[in-house]
């Protein structure tokens, strides 16, 4: 499995998030630069991605 898996499709003002793997945890990012908590679960991660609003207080443009 790769380390990056894309959910959901970037557009103009979408927010693009993915997972990493590092070592045995596994975390959530986006590309407005939020990053979620690292997981051990690869599941908990992804649905870290897939609920991230697309817009938030730490949202930077």
């Amino acid at each position: 499995m790769p380390p990056n898996h894309p959910s959901a499709p970037a557009g103009p003002e979408s927010h693009r998030t993915t997972t990493t793997e590092r070592g045995s945890f596994c975390y959530a990012h986006c590309t407005c630069g939020w990053r979620g908590p690292s997981r051990r679960s690869r599941d908990k991660a992804r649905t870290d991605a897939s609920t991230h609003p697309p817009t938030t207080p730490d949202h930077r443009p």
